[in-house]
């Protein structure tokens, strides 16, 4: 019986584990690793007094078929009017014989997707759309001015060797050092020319302007766009109560199926051989140390983290994996009695709040990168749905900086601030609680040694019994999807005996991921 460890149980570690244990025709021992008290990882859920927090805001979208069904065999969507849906008479498209998230909390919510960017006082769209609001928005002289900058970097590429000629070739100059070049450096602390290009392969994929009049021709003449792009996408699931509900499941079920599952337990060492070979773990939970042997690893745990903590590696991946740099992430939970901030929108909520889940903050003024409003994600999310708004406003940090070293009470009122000066909330006296959360390695940063990162890579797969996955196991900007299909590539490896990990290093690499991927004869595309 083959005994393989798991090093986190966020959501590639927690598919690895659940696929072996379903998939294996021959009984596996599998344990689980995870440092924390709580499964998910980033995509944990924070109940904090019945007001519940998604860490960074969890779009469940994917045009990848097996990544689908198994969300809906994990949380059915939804075959009934949520609350918001009964209390405005709303219309939402059900499932035929799904589960009424009325009477049960194992179901997956459809959400409308609504994001904007707060700019100036003023909202636009995300992504940037050029439909009238937008232009009136800028004004006549920054409209023209975009059009030209545009025009000249459609006829003047430039070389895409940093974020920001990525940025430029996609929208020209102009537009990009407007809703791009700022928030961008705000997120990862570096200016977007000192960050490598292929964080916008990722994570933009194939948007641009090109892409946006595109999709806004097939709207105007009321057809389907099979090659939207992920970020145009207006509809997506979500979890009854947030995120970490699909992963608290789905650890059940690892249990179930025999799986252990070890709760803070921070693994510290990976022991290897003289052939190469890994053959355990040692992990330190309640202040003592514990070795356990293997046969085989999978890890998500930061690729920094798993190369200094294993023996016998070379001095210049050691020094690349050392050299690796991350974002932090702190977020702001604030319950207010209302919003400053008007629904000018034609689309109806609960209380007439904003329709956006979350908003870009594109303001020299404050440091604040992004606020989540969390009643639209899900009107389980709010204790209290119709009398108060439950927010979430997010910080990019670095450990151990001003920010991440400041007491709740100093980040709160420094939230508060920003809120008013950016005009969320009237007064001090409109905010009833807030809460302070941290997360530690975020977002694998594209800059630093990521430029030898192939060199990492190739050591790596190198090592016969050990397989990488997931964001921070790859050192990857993957969304949930993308570290779920790593985990599938890596099981199937195990069990078929197939020695060459490019499958897995592959995914969200390849021109497929990174805008179009053509499935069961249609393009579609994985966000």
């Amino acid at each position: 019986m083959k005994n393989i460890l798991i090093i986190g149980a966020g959501p590639a570690g927690l598919t690895a584990a659940y696929e072996l244990l379903t998939q294996s025709e021959e009984e596996v021992q599998v344990t689980i690793f995870e440092e924390s008290d709580c499964f998910g990882g980033i995509s944990r859920t924070v109940n904090y007094k019945g007001n519940r927090m998604d860490m960074g805001g969890h779009r469940f979208f994917s045009k990848i078929p097996e990544v689908n069904e198994w969300w809906q065999k994990m949380l059915p969507a939804q075959g009934a009017p949520s609350i918001d849906d009964r209390l405005l008479d709303r219309t939402v498209s059900l499932e035929k014989d799904g589960p009424d998230p009325e009477k049960t909390d194992h179901v997956m919510l459809k959400r409308r997707r609504v994001s904007r960017i707060l700019f100036d006082d003023k909202f636009y769209d995300y992504p940037v759309t050029l439909k009238l609001d937008t232009l009136k928005n800028m004004g006549f002289i920054t409209t023209v001015q975009v059009g030209f900058s545009y025009l000249g970097a459609v006829l003047h590429k430039r070389p895409e060797d940093s974020l920001e000629n990525f940025y430029i070739n996609r929208f020209g100059r102009k537009l990009y050092s407007l809703f791009f070049e700022y928030y961008t450096e705000n997120l990862w602390g570096r200016h977007p020319r000192e960050i490598d290009a292929s964080w916008g392969k990722q994570r933009v994929k194939g948007l641009s302007i090109k892409a946006v009049l595109k999709d806004m021709a097939y709207k105007v003449f009321h057809k389907e766009n099979k090659e939207t792009e992920t970020s145009l996408i207006g509809e997506f699931k979500y979890p009854k109560l947030g995120p970490g509900e699909l992963w608290e499941i789905t650890a059940t079920k690892i249990q179930e199926a025999g799986g252990n599952i070890i709760k803070n337990a921070k693994v510290v060492k990976i022991h290897k051989n003289d052939k190469n070979i890994i053959t355990g773990l040692t992990y330190v939970k309640d202040g003592k140390e514990v070795e356990i042997n293997g046969d085989c690893v999978i890890s998500s745990m930061p690729v920094k983290d798993l190369v200094t903590g294993m023996d016998n590696v070379p001095a210049n991946e050691r020094r690349i994996a050392e050299g690796l740099p991350y974002r932090d992430y702190m977020t702001l939970g604030v319950l207010v009695s209302g919003l400053k901030l008007k629904n000018e929108t034609r689309l109806r909520t609960v209380g007439n709040i904003v329709p956006d889940c979350w908003v870009y903050v594109q303001d020299r003024r404050v440091k604040m990168g992004r606020f989540q409003i969390y009643n639209n994600w899900s009107p389980y999310m709010v204790r209290d749905l119709e009398h108060t708004v439950w927010l979430g406003l997010e910080y990019f940090v670095e450990e151990g900086d001003s920010l991440w070293n400041m007491t709740e009470k100093e980040f709160a009122d420094m939230g508060i601030s920003e809120m008013l000066e950016i005009g969320l909330i009237e007064s001090r006296e409109d905010v009833l609680d807030t809460h302070m959360e941290k997360v530690k390695k975020a977002y694998p940063a594209y800059f630093d040694t990521y430029e030898e990162i192939d060199t990492l890579i190739r050591y790596l797969s190198d090592i016969p019994n050990l397989y990488c996955v997931g964001r921070n196991g790859q050192h990857r900007y993957n969304n949930i999807d993308h570290s779920m299909v790593t985990s599938f590539e890596a099981v199937r490896n195990i069990l078929t005996g197939e020695k060459n990990k490019q499958n897995i290093w592959n995914v969200n690499t390849e021109q497929s991921y990174h805008e179009e991927r053509q499935v069961k004869g249609g393009t579609e595309n994985a966000d």
